[in-house]
């Protein structure tokens, strides 16, 4: 859907900073909100060590990196917006903030866990705590899977995914973390209930996270050897966008929440396998995410999957929307000051 607001909130010709950590992931977010407002990125990663990684966030940036200082990588000519996520960015962002002052808007992706004036705007996810003025919440998390990109990703169908029958069903299956437990009976469970809906003449797409126990893949390739079935061995491209964008129906482990967020901007009927565990904090994600009608519970072994559809998701609109407003109103009320290089 493209709007008048949409259109608006492209900002071609400025440049955007991204302080990033390395997370493939923590890049993902920011540069999804980026591609969103039209901006041109440059990725500043940082790593920092011994005392200014462990005083992180709240600590300053090492003397050594040369913070502010003319012809480093990390001083002037500012960029018009900067953005950072990751314990360890959000001392470069708030240095820059300082440094640069309204030259540049700054923007924070999830809780950076210091006070409110560490950017001018800090996003979070609905499931959250945080708030105040400069605090967006949303249901899901920015990612790079725009409609366009998932529009253009369906104009060309992969011969092995266009050999696989239909409806096709895209497995993204997580692995253990600090809520979740994978045990025997979850794998089994799981497993068993992805056999039963490749037999029941569904195509399955089934792709493993970093993750995942290698003998839970080996478990699932098993259970799923003589039924249509695509398993991604980690060999060769990843074809995690194409099974994104062909899927009819995804199932998807509750531990995955960036692949949750990916899966809702689709508007396809996401299932949720839980695993033993969870914690509040999960279970308010999925439980907003059930009641605005983009996921349910996969049901036992056997039981037929149902079809449904859902306004998709697109979260990283909806921040470029916000900052592409917020600064517009600061260009209007302090021409004189945005948007100077240094």
């Amino acid at each position: 859907m493209t709007s008048l607001v949409a259109h608006s909130r492209r900002l071609e010709n400025q440049t955007a900073w991204i302080f990033s950590d390395g997370k493939a992931g923590h890049e993902a977010q920011c540069l999804g909100v980026v591609e969103a407002l039209g901006l041109e990125a440059e990725i500043k990663r940082v790593s920092p060590s011994g005392i200014a990684k462990w005083a992180a966030p709240w600590g300053p940036v090492a003397r050594q990196e040369a913070f502010g200082v003319e012809g480093s990588r990390l001083g002037p000519p500012w960029p018009a917006f900067a953005f950072a996520t990751g314990r360890t960015t959000i001392p470069y962002i708030r240095a820059l903030k300082r440094r640069a002052g309204l030259a540049t808007y700054t923007v924070i992706l999830m809780d950076p866990r210091t006070g409110p004036k560490s950017a001018d705007l800090i996003w979070v996810p609905e499931h959250d705590r945080r708030r105040g003025a400069n605090v967006l919440r949303t249901l899901t998390a920015p990612h790079r899977f725009s409609r366009a990109r998932i529009k253009a990703l369906r104009a060309n169908v992969p011969p092995a995914i266009a050999e696989l029958p239909c409806p096709r069903v895209a497995c993204l299956i997580g692995g253990p973390n600090g809520d979740y437990a994978y045990t025997a009976a979850d794998e089994n469970r799981l497993a068993q209930g992805l056999e039963a809906i490749a037999r029941s003449g569904t195509g399955l797409m089934v792709t493993a996270s970093r993750r995942t126990p290698e003998h839970f893949v080996d478990r699932l390739r098993a259970a799923l050897d003589g039924v249509p079935a695509l398993i991604w061995d980690g060999n060769g491209q990843n074809p995690y966008a194409d099974f994104l964008a062909h899927a009819d129906l995804f199932v998807i482990t509750a531990d995955s929440v960036s692949m949750t967020c990916e899966a809702a901007a689709t508007g396809r009927p996401i299932y949720v396998f839980a695993p033993s565990g969870g914690s509040a904090k999960f279970n308010r994600f999925h439980s907003a995410l059930a009641a605005y009608g983009a996921t349910r519970l996969l049901p036992l072994a056997g039981e037929p999957l149902e079809r449904w559809t859902y306004e998709p998701l697109h979260s990283a609109e909806v921040i470029a929307d916000e900052i592409a407003r917020r600064w517009r109103r600061r260009v209007e009320m302090l021409p004189g000051l945005v948007g100077r290089k240094a």
